[in-house]
């Protein structure tokens, strides 16, 4: 995997909304506190998490999967720019599937999600991946 991840600032730059699979609605969980942050820095949060489908978590409604989620963004205009992933390394290809499925340009695995054969099935379709690192940190270092 190419550890070259210059295209971060970019990415950051050029992205607009942000689907976030495994969103907690407990504001002192690190999923929440992430999503609150990048919010708050004009990125619109898409929150994807069963436990949680048809309620509201950071004013936004929550879908129970990536392609209910991404169906709705498209029925207003718009994509899911990155899918950024609060689940367990184990858990990570399925997610990794969807959003090679709806054709998000990019995963993003938190701090401590690692699984390199989802980042190489992702890479092989084409999508960039981020993996083991928290946006809102790398946002901070960028902008």
């Amino acid at each position: 995997m190419d550890q070259n991840e210059d295209f971060i600032p970019a990415l950051l730059g050029d992205s607009h909304t942000i689907a976030v699979v495994g969103l907690s609605s407990h504001e002192d969980r690190p999923s929440y506190e992430v999503a609150h942050y990048m919010q708050s820095h004009g990125y619109r949060i898409v929150p994807v998490n069963p436990t949680y489908a048809g309620t509201h978590i950071l004013g936004e409604h929550c879908y129970s999967s990536l392609h209910d989620a991404a169906a709705a963004v498209e029925k207003e205009g718009g994509r899911i720019d990155i899918v950024d992933c609060f689940r367990k390394s184990e858990h990570i290809l399925p997610v990794v599937e969807d959003a090679i499925a709806i054709k998000a340009p990019c995963v993003w695995m938190q701090i401590g999600v690692i699984n390199q054969a989802a980042a190489d099935k992702a890479e092989a379709a084409g999508l960039k991946v981020v993996m083991d690192k928290c946006i809102k940190v790398e946002h901070g270092l960028h902008h």
